[in-house]
């Protein structure tokens, strides 16, 4: 259902999981997180459920991420005349119905591919779905540079419907200028720059395993949708067949022989590249976009004075994801940034790391100062359309959990894992029911702390 600026969405929901239940009918997804955790983990197959849910070494940072939610406890007040409320807000000059965003998932066809007892869908329809709950609800989707749909694809699914553009900054300069272009052509209404996968994390469940899906050609669609990339393979594909032939002999050939795993990844990656999957496996072109993407993802050289060379290339508002220290809010604005992410990447990036909701509070209060103080950033305005947007992920798993963010001062919070769960148990169906769980649970917390509206929400809600 459109959540209509939010008015009292708490109480809809609410009433229609009631209303549907004395007929026998249960919610498409279980509203409790760990119990959508635990039905998304018995769907899908044990790569796709590493991936998506796994974190960096012991899981420290994952678990942290959830605990700490419980260190700031929501103070219920009285009396108050909430009888009507809206989770309406205004973000980079845009009204959403709500302070929600769908955060940027890499490879998102593992949730509806990578599933048990043969229900799998076509990669491509990973995307799709989430575009089309996320049109029906009017809010904003961060689409990510790993992909499984080409952007254009999901930008013309979203219709009129909010999207932004989640960069993953390339070794080659002018496959980044490629993506930011085609990022503006596709009506996206910001860059968020993802800064801290210059290196991959030691994601353990997915080490032991073996399995990386970027290597199988999953989740590389922007890649092979565009055109500079392709020259580079193209590139690639020539230098490989000008080289002179080198023969394999005793144990490196041995090493090499054909194994089923080895067989199933080139039929993966010729599934994936464009074209008849037939000519892909007796061409090299497929096997060398997987080679080239492992050459080209990342780039650990990057520094503050790399984002104005970002901020030259496009006119659209420059978020930067991965915050977790004051200096480097304050830096990231005097290098052009616009707006600010405060997130650990889900805790999958470093173990044992803060937890993102401890980061929040002073990220935003140097934000706030250094704004005041004359600093540079803040163009396009937070959510009540002045200042610097200051937004929030990693460890949201309820309204409840939004709530906090915002009140420790939090502009909008980005979704994960939760919605992408949904994905898996119940496609677009399963995407718009768990974003409407979060929202009147959003709502509810709201009603019972004596607030109607999410501009009233700060620190004196909780019990510092």
């Amino acid at each position: 259902m459109p959540t209509n600026g939010g008015i009292n969405i708490g109480r809809t929901v609410q009433s229609a999981i009631y209303r549907d239940g004395v007929y026998g009918h249960r919610p498409v997804v279980p509203t409790s997180p760990d119990a959508l955790a635990d039905a998304a983990r018995r769907r899908m197959t044990r790569t796709g459920w590493s991936y998506v849910s796994g974190g960096a070494g012991a899981q420290r940072t994952v678990a942290a991420n959830r605990e700490a939610f419980g260190r700031y406890r929501i103070v219920p007040r009285q009396m108050v005349d909430v009888g009507e409320r809206s989770l309406a807000t205004t973000l980079l000059g845009r009204e959403l119905p709500a302070p929600v965003l769908f955060g940027p998932v890499g490879a998102l066809e593992l949730a509806v591919q990578h599933q048990r007892g043969g229900r799998a869908a076509a990669p491509r329809n990973a995307e799709p779905a989430l575009a089309r709950a996320a049109r029906d609800l009017g809010l904003p989707v961060v689409i990510s540079s790993q992909a499984s749909t080409p952007m254009e694809q999901t930008a013309a699914l979203l219709g009129d419907g909010p999207r932004w553009f989640q960069l993953y900054w390339s070794s080659d300069d002018a496959l980044v200028e490629s993506f930011v272009a085609r990022a503006e052509a596709s009506g996206c209404e910001a860059i968020v720059v993802t800064l801290d996968t210059h290196v991959l994390g030691w994601r353990t469940a997915d080490l032991d395993l073996g399995y990386l899906p970027f290597a199988r050609a999953e989740g590389i669609a922007q890649y092979l949708s565009d055109p500079r990339f392709r020259a580079l393979v193209e590139a690639r594909v020539r230098e490989a067949s000008s080289a002179p032939a080198s023969g394999t002999e005793g144990e490196a050939a041995t090493s090499n022989r054909p194994t089923p795993a080895a067989v199933r990844s080139l039929l993966s990656m010729a599934r994936h590249h464009p074209g008849p999957t037939l000519r892909n496996l007796t061409q090299p072109h497929a096997r060398a976009a997987v080679e080239t993407f492992l050459g080209v993802f990342s780039r650990s050289t990057l520094t503050w004075t790399d984002l104005a060379w970002l901020r030259e290339r496009t006119s659209l508002p420059i978020l930067v994801k991965g915050i977790q220290h004051p200096d480097d809010a304050r830096a990231a604005l005097d290098h052009g940034a616009d707006g600010i992410i405060v997130s650990n990447h889900g805790g999958r990036q470093i173990d044992n790391a803060v937890a993102s909701i401890d980061a929040l509070a002073p990220v935003v209060d140097a934000v706030r100062a250094h704004t005041a103080d004359g600093g540079s950033g803040g163009r396009s305005g937070g959510a009540s359309g002045g200042g610097v947007p200051v937004l929030f992920d990693s460890g949201i798993r309820s309204g409840a959990d939004v709530f906090t963010a915002l009140a420790l001062g939090a502009d909008a919070v980005l979704l994960g894992r939760p919605w992408v769960y949904g994905l898996a148990l119940a496609g677009a169906d399963g995407v718009r029911a768990v974003a409407e769980h979060v929202l009147a649970e959003l709502d509810l917390t709201m009603a019972l702390a004596g607030v109607s509206a999410t501009d009233q929400i700060g620190r004196h809600n909780l019990a510092l």
